[in-house]
């Protein structure tokens, strides 16, 4: 153990992978955020954390049964020109899920269907248990391929890549409530992270099928759109700043000199 604490390679693996399942864990966060927006405000906290925590469970249990996850790549039939994995087969299904899910939230989004009226006006849109099927579900989807990159990247440094899954979960449950709080509250915003598991859904179900995207264009496009999305919310804050018609939240700071 204690070689492992003192060489420099191993902080630089542990750096790396943990900047691995953080960037890899944003896809996790947005679908929880949306995921938890259908229940009462009262339980959305606590839905939070226990899906993130189901997160580090799953992906350290992928960890620990190693010979078990190098199987997972083995065909077990032919499809679509090539051998189909017990992987494969998890990524398409759960692709399928993230299309159909994101779909129908869309379709919500543009009937006008308010969650703060159904979460806490007494009709209550999806269970907590459902909720956090739902998210246990994504999490082996999402968990899969990261757990998959870390084996191959860290070997039998086991140690090292469950401390990497801890620090990463540690800073979803930092950024969990924030980002929640900031989709519920921002219609577009939403619908822009409803497009981005869309797209996270088509990216996993090509890949299951083995069309294989790299995942820079992927998260690429997925920056660009959030950071064009921020510069709208900016811009109509400074707009309605202007007008007079902007109340900061709570939690914000008022500005001390009148614009």
């Amino acid at each position: 153990m204690m070689e492992l604490i003192t060489d420099p390679q191993v902080w630089i693996l542990l750096v790396t992978l943990s900047a691995i399942e953080i960037v890899l864990g944003i896809d996790n966060l947005v679908f929880i955020s949306i995921a938890v927006s259908k229940l009462p405000l009262e339980q959305r906290e606590f839905a939070r954390k226990f899906g993130i925590a189901v997160a580090c469970i799953t992906r350290i249990g992928l960890l620990l049964t190693l010979a078990w996850l190098a199987g997972l790549t083995d065909p077990l039939f032919e499809a679509f020109g090539r051998g189909i994995s017990v992987r494969d087969l998890i990524l398409i299904l759960g692709g399928l899920f993230l299309i159909v899910k994101g779909a129908l939230e869309i379709r919500e989004q543009l009937k006008g269907e308010d969650d703060e009226t159904h979460g806490t006006a007494g009709k209550v849109t999806a269970s907590f248990g459902a909720v956090i099927a739902q998210i246990a579900v994504i999490d082996i989807v999402f968990s899969l391929d990261s757990v998959i990159a870390a084996v191959g990247m860290a070997g039998d440094y086991v140690p090292v890549m469950v401390c990497a899954i801890l620090l990463a979960v540690t800073v979803m449950l930092i950024a969990a409530q924030p980002l929640g709080k900031f989709i519920d509250a921002n219609p577009t915003v939403k619908m822009l992270a409803l497009a981005f598991i869309v797209l996270i859904g088509v990216y996993l179900l090509l890949d299951g099928v083995g069309l294989d995207i790299p995942k820079g264009y992927i998260y690429g496009s997925m920056g660009f759109s959030a950071a064009v999305e921020l510069l709208n919310l900016w811009a109509k804050r400074n707009a309605m700043r202007q007008r007079g018609e902007y109340t900061p939240p709570v939690d914000e700071p008022r500005d001390p000199m009148p614009r």
